[in-house]
């Protein structure tokens, strides 16, 4: 059964007034906003504070008396015990008769306690504080002792399960990036297309079209593009020695060189232009997001990656972060920062293969060996020209891609599911506390 109460029946606020020495260093408290915790603020010699202070004690609750009501209260921690605090900051002692002190350090954690502390503040736009009056005044219904108990030993059940269901989350979301890049490593060493080959035994043989390309890019270069292009220096074959890994029958080993048009710079033009750097990357996803649109006379002093559609941008700074995204028409318009390779297929070479290619552990792990430097630590555009890719015929390309998307598809239906998962784990201890105290309050 409920009984009435108002706040200051169990919360009673103690102060222990300190005399300063002043060449002792005290440990200052702060205490975050939004329920993040009490933590040292800064150290101080007592000749250098000014105002009156306060000793705390591990174990007390305290608030913020300018921000409880932003969820600025916690537990002083036992790092933090015997350190200081202004008249600013409130702290407690919790009458157990009334409420047991664990479960209303649960509670603390709830929109129940932040409406308290809502409701009990007030002041103009700039100086909104705790106002003891309408703090302590405020009614509240509180269950008797042994409801207390049998609530808290829920809370903390589902607590635990909560926990587990978290770490059982994290394991699963784990599994599935090794997933992902198992799925990605397979399709290059050409495990996922086995049964496509069988049903396609007269497939153009990628040396065929590793021919072809070559000379289309001669060609092309005769035409007139030499003064616009660097005409790279021819590199030695590739030995058996050499390869990383076996591939089918009908691939072949090449360099960055063979398959990726040598890079274009590119002047912005007109009065804006969509300017892509590390930020306009979601590494996570390997997705390009909103680019910076910015005024003509703000492009950069040295000139910038032109980039088309179908092109896969690769950051050359740390490129074990996974700055990789695939430039669709959306942001073909745009120009790239120099920290980027943007990686334009050569005809033959189809684009979506080539951005699956490059996001795969074999090509972040293997280029991430000619990282140098130590705070921003990068490769160079040689280090990608002379590294050494697999090459399926352009038929196959197609289908690994038509293949890695359907299982990626079905790895981002588990992820989503995972993910909203984790979204109702705060929902559902919230109703747990709706269904065991709030509405007992009513």
């Amino acid at each position: 059964m409920a009984k009435e109460y108002v706040i200051s029946d169990f919360l009673k606020r103690i102060k222990r007034p300190i005399e300063l020495e002043n060449e002792v260093e005290y440990k200052l408290v702060t205490i975050k906003m939004n329920h993040n915790g009490v933590v040292l603020r800064e150290l101080k010699k007592g000749c250098e504070i000014k105002s009156n202070m306060y000793l705390v004690k591990s174990g007390d609750f305290i608030l913020s008396g300018i921000d409880a009501r932003n969820g600025a209260f916690g537990i002083i921690p036992n790092n933090l015990n015997d350190a200081i605090v202004t008249n600013d900051f409130w702290y407690f002692e919790i009458d157990e008769n009334i409420i047991l002190k664990e479960l209303f350090l649960e509670l603390t954690a709830t929109s129940w306690f932040d409406e308290i502390c809502k409701r009990g503040s007030d002041g103009t736009t700039q100086r909104i504080r705790l106002q003891k009056d309408k703090f302590f005044n405020q009614t509240v219904w509180l269950p008797e002792k042994k409801e207390q108990e049998k609530i808290l030993d829920k809370i903390k059940l589902f607590k635990q399960n909560l926990e587990e269901f978290r770490c059982e989350n994290e394991t699963q979301s784990h599994l599935l990036s090794r997933l992902r890049q198992s799925i990605l490593q397979e399709a290059i060493q050409g495990k996922l297309t086995a049964e496509w080959r069988e049903q396609n035994p007269n497939t153009e043989p990628a040396a065929e079209l590793l021919k072809r390309i070559k000379a289309d890019a001669s060609a092309s270069s005769a035409a007139g593009n030499k003064g616009k292009i660097k005409k790279e220096k021819p590199l030695p074959p590739i030995t058996e020695n050499e390869i990383p890994f076996e591939l089918p029958e009908g691939w072949v080993w090449c360099y960055g060189s063979d398959i990726l048009k040598p890079m274009e710079t590119k002047r912005p033009s007109g009065r804006t232009f969509g300017y892509i750097d590390i930020a306009s990357i979601d590494n996570k996803n390997h997705k390009l997001i909103e680019p910076r649109y910015i005024p003509v006379e703000e492009a950069p002093s040295r000139a910038s990656r032109k980039i088309d559609e179908g092109s896969t941008l690769f950051s050359l700074v740390r490129p074990y972060l996974g700055n990789i995204a695939y430039v669709d028409e959306a942001y073909s318009d745009c120009i790239a920062s120099t920290g980027f390779y943007v990686c334009t297929p050569f005809n033959g070479i189809y684009p979506k293969y080539l951005y699956y290619l490059m996001v795969s552990g074999y090509v972040i792990q293997g280029l991430n060996g000619f990282m140098k430097g130590v705070n921003s630590p990068s490769i160079n555009t040689e280090d990608i020209i002379n590294f050494k890719f697999p090459l399926p015929p352009l038929s196959e390309q197609q289908a690994i891609v038509s293949k890695v998307e359907t299982l990626l598809g079905k790895c981002s239906q588990l992820q989503a599911e995972i993910e909203n998962l984790n979204a109702h784990t705060k929902d559902l201890l919230k109703a747990l506390f709706n269904e065991t105290f709030e509405n007992k309050t009513e």
